[in-house]
C-alpha cells in the first residue's frame, strides 16, 4: 500500500562532474525533480512506500527515466504515458543540465523542459479519488510542477483538494524557479499561484518563499525568521506547520546550514545548526529536508525532532552527487545524535 504520493515532473539530470556544461564531453545521468526527490528520499532513506504522479513521452528516453525511478524504489504505476511522435513535436521528456559549482563559482542549472508531457497534464486527466482511496497518508507537490504551464496549476489545485477530502495530509513547497515564469507573469504570477495552492496545505516546506511582495523580493536575516513565519501563518490560517531551511553560502563548497519551523502548538522552533558544512552537490538538499521533515511528522515525533531529521538528511544529501538521496536512516540518526566523519570499519 502506497503511503506517500507526489505530483511533479521527473527529468533526466546530465551532470558534467567537476567540469562545465559548455565544455563537457561526457555526462553522468541521474533522475531528478523537486517533488519527485521528496518521495524518492522517503523511499530509499526512510523506507516508506511511495509513488509519483507524472507524465512521460513513451520513447526510449522516457523508459530510461522510468528505469531510474524503478531503481529508486518509487512506484511507477501512476505514470501517464503519452504517445511519442518521433521528434517531440507534441510531447517530450525534460532534460536538466547541472553544474555543481566550486568555490566562488555557484551551481548552475540549465533546464530543457518546455512542452514536456507532464506540462500538458490537465484537470480531469488523473482520477484523484482512486489515487487517494487506497490508504495514502501524505500528498506532496510544489511550485515547480505548478509553474510548468498554464494547466498544471489547475491539476495541482484539483489534486490537493481531493487529498484533503480523503483526509490525506497535504504538503506544498513554493520552490520558485524564475525560468518557469519568464514571459508568463513573472514573480507576481508565481506568488499568486503559490497562495492559491498553499491554502490547501497542512504543511508548507520552504515557507520563507512566501515572504515579501513576490518571490525573491527580500532576503530574510536569521533574526527576522520568527516574525516572517508568524506573518505567513496569519495569511494561511489552515496551515499546521510552516518549515524552512536556513542557509548562508560563504562559497559553493561551504554552507552554514540549519532550519526553523512554526506551528500553532509550538510557536517558533529551530533545528540543528551545522555551520561550515562542506558541500559536494547542493542540488536536492531542500527536497531531502522535506523528506526528513515528513518522515518525522508521519511518525508523530516532536516538531523539533522532525526538523532534525530534515536538517540531517539535507546535510547528507549535499555530500553526494546528483539530486537524489544516498543516505541511510542509520546515518541520519547518527548525525542527529552528534556523529562525526570518522572512518567506520
Amino acid at each position: 500500500m502506497t503511503e506517500v504520493v507526489a505530483l511533479g515532473e521527473v527529468m533526466l539530470r546530465l551532470d558534467p562532474g567537476e567540469g562545465r556544461i559548455r565544455t563537457a564531453r561526457t555526462f553522468q545521468l541521474w533522475e531528478g525533480g523537486g517533488e519527485y526527490n521528496v518521495v524518492r528520499g522517503l523511499r530509499r532513506c526512510f523506507g516508506l512506500r511511495t509513488a509519483i504522479v507524472t507524465a512521460l513521452a513513451d520513447n526510449a528516453v522516457g523508459r530510461l527515466v522510468e528505469d531510474l525511478i524503478l531503481q529508486g524504489g518509487v512506484d511507477t504505476t501512476l505514470i501517464r504515458w503519452v504517445p511519442d511522435d518521433g521528434i517531440g513535436r507534441t510531447a517530450r521528456n525534460g532534460l536538466n543540465f547541472v553544474e555543481r559549482g566550486y568555490g566562488i563559482r555557484g551551481a548552475l542549472g540549465v533546464s530543457d523542459r518546455a512542452h514536456t508531457a507532464v506540462s500538458q497534464l490537465r484537470k480531469g486527466d488523473i482520477d484523484w479519488d482512486t489515487v487517494f482511496s487506497a490508504g495514502v497518508r501524505w500528498f506532496h507537490t510544489g511550485g515547480i510542477f505548478a509553474g510548468l504551464s498554464d494547466t498544471t496549476v489547475d491539476v495541482a489545485d484539483e489534486a490537493m483538494a481531493a487529498a484533503r477530502r480523503h483526509g490525506v495530509t497535504v504538503s506544498y513547497d513554493p520552490n520558485y524557479r524564475p525560468s518557469l515564469w519568464t514571459g508568463r507573469g513573472g514573480p507576481d504570477r508565481a506568488r499568486e499561484t503559490d497562495l492559491r495552492l498553499a491554502r490547501h496545505a497542512h504543511v508548507i516546506v520552504g515557507a520563507l518563499g512566501l515572504t515579501g511582495t513576490h518571490p525573491g523580493a527580500q532576503r530574510i536575516g536569521a533574526d527576522e525568521v520568527p516574525d516572517a513565519l508568524a506573518e505567513i501563518a496569519s495569511r494561511l490560517p489552515a496551515a499546521k506547520v510552516l518549515a524552512t531551511t536556513l542557509r548562508d553560502v560563504p562559497s559553493a563548497g561551504v554552507n552554514d546550514w540549519s532550519s526553523a519551523a512554526w506551528s500553532p502548538e509550538t510557536g517558533f522552533v529551530t533545528g540543528p545548526r551545522m555551520p561550515g558544512l562542506h558541500v559536494l552537490d547542493r542540488i536536492g538538499s531542500g527536497d531531502a529536508f522535506a523528506a526528513g521533515l515528513i518522515h518525522g511528522l508521519l511518525n508523530h515525533t516532536s516538531l523539533e525532532h522532525a526538523l532534525a531529521y530534515g536538517t540531517a538528511h539535507g546535510a547528507l544529501v549535499m555530500t553526494t552527487p546528483g539530486d537524489v538521496s544516498m543516505a541511510t536512516l542509520a546515518e541520519v540518526e547518527a548525525l542527529i545524535a552528534g556523529g562525526s566523519a570518522h572512518v567506520r570499519r
